[in-house]
């Protein structure tokens, strides 16, 4: 179950777990103020795949280059 961020107008703000199909809280559990469902910014992201990295998009020549700059230099 996912946890829900609101915002109370007394209290601050509190989280609360309950499942995503039912309601979101109108009143706040600890004084009974109207509260606000907060946009939580707690996401997590997983990519799968490839090219999501940027030695994915290279190409195969990039290391021999990078070798011939680093030994020039």
């Amino acid at each position: 179950m996912p946890i829900f961020e609101y915002k109370c107008e007394k209290c601050g703000k509190f989280e609360f777990l309950h499942g995503p199909r039912e309601a979101a809280l109108t009143t706040c559990l600890t004084c009974g103020s109207p509260v606000q469902k907060l946009i939580s910014s707690r996401m997590g992201i997983v990519f799968h795949g490839s090219g999501f990295y940027v030695t994915d998009n290279r190409p195969a020549s990039y290391k021999s280059d990078a070798k011939a700059d680093s030994a020039s230099a």
